[in-house]
C-alpha cells in the first residue's frame, strides 16, 4: 500500500484533453483495462449519462492509483465555465493541480481563470501541454503562450519532436541540458542556489529539491508536452508528480476535520480529511447544527473504492449517513465550536450572474420539481433556488445556457419531470446609497417583540461584502440565552445577514457594513427568536432610511482582434453598452478590455467570428456591478415584507 497520499486535481479549458489525460493515467497505472473515449462516451470518470452523451465533464469525479510509492486521488472537474462551481468546491481540497493547455488552441479563456484561483489559493501546479499529435500543434509558441498569458515562472522540461504526427514523442533534458536550464532558472528566484552555483557546479538532486520546493511555494511551474491519445510525455509526468508535487501530511491522532467536496444521490457526501481519522458510527457535525453519524466508508485505495472502517489524513471517502451536510460543509466529530473554517464562505470564482423561472410542462409536477430541484441545489449550492409562493413561480441561479440546458435534461432524465425556461435575466445586487439607522424599544408603541434592537447601515467599498459589527454592552444582552457576548454577536450576524438576502427591491443587499447599536431585554421573557424576529424589521428601516442603488453584473471582457478589424469591434461594444477600459497593439493583433453587462456578452460572442473574420477571440471575467441606470428592475420578495408590520406578523406569529 503506498505511504504518501496526493490529492490531485486535473484542471482545462474545455476540450483541452482533460478527461482523456486523466483516462491515460488511469490505463498506465493499471486501474483500467482500456482507454475510454470522450466521444464514444466510455471514460470511467464521465458516469453521467448527460457527459456521455454530450462529451463534457459535468460533475467532478475521483479515481485513484498508484505511482512510486504515492497513491493519487485524482480529481477530474469540469471545463466549461457554466460549471465552474464544480471546480470552486474541488480547489479546497487539492495538495497539487494539472494544467492541461492543448498544443492546438493554446492558452484559452478558461485556462486564465483557471490559473489565476490555483495561483490565488496557492495550489502546486504543473502544467501538461497535450494533443502534440494533432495537425498544427507547436510547443514554442505554446510555452511563450503560457509565459505571457499564465505564469512567468514556466519551466519547460524537455522539448516535443514529431509535432502534428503520431509518433510525437516528448523528450526531457539530457542531464548536462537540464542542469544548465535549472540553475539558469531556478537561481534567480534562489539566491543560496545562486551562491553555490558560483562556488562550484550544483548537483542534479540538489537542483531537483530546489524546483519541487519553487513548486511548492507557487514560484515555478515545470511544463511538460505530450499526447493523452498515445501516452507520449506521461511517464515524465506522473514521475513529476510523485516528486515535485507535495503530498498530503496531517497527524493522524488529530481531531477529525473533513471537507465535503461533492454529494450524489444516496445520499453520499465526499469527504476530504484534513486532519485526524473518520471512522464508521462518529457521530459527525457541521455548521448549523446540523449532524449525522457515518453509517458505510467507500475509501479511495489503489484497488479503487472499497468498503473501510476508517479513512485517514489526507484520505478521500465516500461517506453515506450525512443526510443533512451539505457541499461546501467542514465537518468534524465532535463539538461544532472545533471547526476553523468553512469552505462555503470561500467562493474563488465569480458568482453566477443569471437568473431564469423554471416552469414544469405538466402543473400537477409542481411539487415534484421543487423537490428535485432543492437536491440539485444541494449538490451544487450556487443553484440558489427561489420559490415566489405569490407569483407561484420557481427561480434558480446560473451561470449560462448550458447549464439551463443540463439542468433540464437531468430533471427529465432523474426525475422524470419535464420543463422549459423563461428569459434569462440578470442577478442584479443592492448596495446602500447612504447612512440610516433604525431602532425598535421593549414595551413602546408597534413593536410586538419583547426585545429592544438598534441598527445602523452604512455603505462599504465595492466587493467588500457585509460586515457586522456590534457596539452594546454586555448588560445589555440576555445573557441566559446568548450565554457569551461572543455568542449574541455570531447570531446577531446570522440573523443580518439571512435579513439582507432581499433588499428594498428585493435585490440582496452587500458591500455594507451594519452595526448593532442598542439592544435591550426583559428577563425572564425575552428569547433569541424575539430578536430574530425583530431584525428584518429594524433592518428594512435603516436601509430605507439610507436608501439603495441597484446594480447589475458585468462582465471584463478581454478581445483579441487583427488590427483592421478594431473599428467594427468597438461599434459591437458601443451597442452592447461596454466601456473601453484599454487597447493595446502587439503587432498586427490589437488587444481591446472593456467592462459590459453581463447579459450582453453572448450576442458579443455571436458578433465576433463575422466581425474579425473569424480572427478574434474574446475571454471574460466576473467584472463586479454598476448601478442601473433609469428605474432599477424590481424582483419580487420570497417572504413577507417587514415593512409592512400587519403581513410579516401574521407569518412570524
Amino acid at each position: 500500500m503506498p505511504r504518501r497520499t496526493l490529492n490531485l486535481g486535473v484542471l482545462a479549458h474545455v476540450d483541452a484533453g482533460k478527461t482523456s489525460l486523466t483516462e491515460r493515467l488511469l490505463y498506465e497505472a493499471g486501474v483500467v483495462d482500456r482507454i475510454g473515449s470522450v466521444d464514444a462516451g466510455t471514460t470511467s470518470t464521465d458516469s453521467l449519462e448527460l457527459e456521455r452523451q454530450r462529451g463534457i465533464t459535468i460533475r467532478s469525479a475521483v479515481a485513484s492509483f498508484a505511482a512510486h510509492g504515492t497513491l493519487v486521488n485524482l480529481i477530474d472537474t469540469p471545463g466549461h465555465p457554466d460549471f465552474i462551481a464544480e471546480v470552486d468546491r474541488v480547489l479546497e481540497v487539492l495538495d497539487g493541480a494539472v494544467l492541461v493547455v492543448s498544443a492546438v488552441e493554446g492558452v484559452q479563456p478558461q485556462t486564465r481563470v483557471l490559473m489565476r484561483a490555483l495561483r490565488r489559493l496557492r495550489v502546486p501546479t504543473l502544467v501538461f501541454v497535450n494533443k502534440i499529435d494533432r495537425p498544427g500543434a507547436s510547443d514554442a509558441r505554446t510555452l511563450d503562450a503560457i509565459t505571457r498569458r499564465l505564469t512567468p515562472a514556466a519551466v519547460a522540461m524537455g522539448r516535443a519532436t514529431g509535432l502534428g504526427r503520431p509518433d510525437a514523442r516528448f523528450l526531457p533534458w539530457r542531464p548536462a541540458e537540464a542542469r544548465r536550464r535549472l540553475v539558469d532558472t531556478l537561481s534567480a528566484r534562489d539566491d543560496a542556489l545562486l551562491a553555490e552555483f558560483l562556488a562550484g557546479e550544483p548537483t542534479v538532486e540538489r537542483l531537483h529539491a530546489a524546483l519541487a520546493g519553487q513548486v511548492e511555494a507557487m514560484i515555478a511551474h515545470p511544463v511538460f508536452f505530450g499526447s493523452a491519445i498515445t501516452g507520449a510525455g506521461i511517464e515524465p509526468l506522473v514521475r513529476a508528480l510523485v516528486t515535485l508535487l507535495p503530498a498530503a501530511t496531517s497527524d493522524a491522532g488529530a481531531p477529525f476535520v473533513g471537507r465535503v467536496f461533492k454529494i450524489e444521490k444516496g445520499p453520499v457526501a465526499y469527504v476530504r480529511v484534513d486532519t485526524g481519522t473518520l471512522r464508521v458510527r462518529d457521530r459527525v457535525s457541521a455548521r448549523g447544527g446540523r449532524v449525522g453519524r457515518v453509517t458505510a466508508l467507500g475509501v479511495f485505495t489503489d484497488r479503487g473504492e472499497v468498503a473501510g472502517g476508517e479513512v485517514g489524513p489526507g484520505g478521500i471517502a465516500a461517506v453515506r449517513g450525512l443526510a443533512s451536510v451539505q457541499v461546501g460543509d467542514v465537518v468534524t466529530v465532535g463539538a461544532v465550536s472545533t471547526i476553523r473554517g468553512d469552505a462555503r464562505t470561500a467562493r474563488h470564482f465569480a458568482p453566477p450572474t443569471l437568473s431564469t423561472v423554471v416552469v414544469p410542462d405538466h402543473p400537477e409536477q409542481r411539487a415534484g420539481l421543487r423537490q428535485a430541484l432543492a437536491f440539485l441545489a444541494a449538490q451544487d449550492p450556487l443553484i440558489d433556488v427561489r420559490q415566489d409562493d405569490v407569483r407561484h413561480e420557481i427561480s434558480l441561479s446560473l451561470y449560462g445556457e448550458v447549464q439551463k440546458e443540463v439542468v433540464a435534461a437531468t430533471l427529465a432524465a432523474e426525475y422524470g419531470v419535464a420543463v422549459t425556461f423563461r428569459d434569462t435575466t440578470p442577478i442584479c445586487v443592492e448596495r446602500p446609497a447612504g447612512t440610516g439607522s433604525s431602532a425598535e424599544v421593549l414595551f413602546a408603541p408597534g413593536n410586538p417583540f419583547t426585545a429592544t434592537l438598534g441598527l445602523r447601515v452604512e455603505p462599504a467599498p465595492p466587493g467588500s461584502g457585509v460586515t457586522v459589527r456590534t457596539e452594546v454592552d454586555l448588560a445589555s444582552i440576555p445573557m441566559y440565552v446568548y450565554k457569551r457576548q461572543d455568542a449574541f454577536a455570531a447570531m446577531m450576524a446570522g440573523y443580518i445577514r439571512a435579513a439582507l438576502a432581499e433588499g428594498l427591491c428585493g435585490w440582496e443587499v452587500t458591500d455594507c457594513v451594519v452595526t448593532v447599536v442598542r439592544s435591550g431585554y426583559q428577563a425572564p421573557s425575552t428569547t433569541a427568536a424575539d430578536f430574530r424576529r425583530l431584525t428584518p424589521v429594524v433592518l428594512m428601516r435603516a436601509l430605507a432610511e439610507a436608501g439603495t442603488r441597484v446594480c447589475e453584473p458585468l462582465a471584463r471582457a478581454r478581445v483579441e482582434v487583427p488590427a483592421e478589424t478594431v473599428g467594427p469591434l468597438l461599434a459591437v461594444l458601443g451597442r452592447a453598452s461596454a466601456v473601453v477600459t484599454a487597447q493595446t497593439r502587439d503587432g498586427d493583433l490589437v488587444t481591446v478590455e472593456a467592462l459590459l453587462p453581463a447579459t450582453a456578452v453572448p450576442a458579443v460572442q455571436r458578433q465576433l467570428p463575422g466581425t474579425t473574420g473569424g480572427e478574434g477571440s474574446i475571454e471574460t471575467d466576473f467584472g463586479g456591478y454598476r448601478p442601473v441606470t433609469g428605474s432599477p428592475p424590481v424582483r419580487g420578495r420570497t417572504t413577507p415584507d417587514p415593512r409592512n408590520l400587519d403581513e410579516y406578523l401574521r407569518v412570524q406569529r
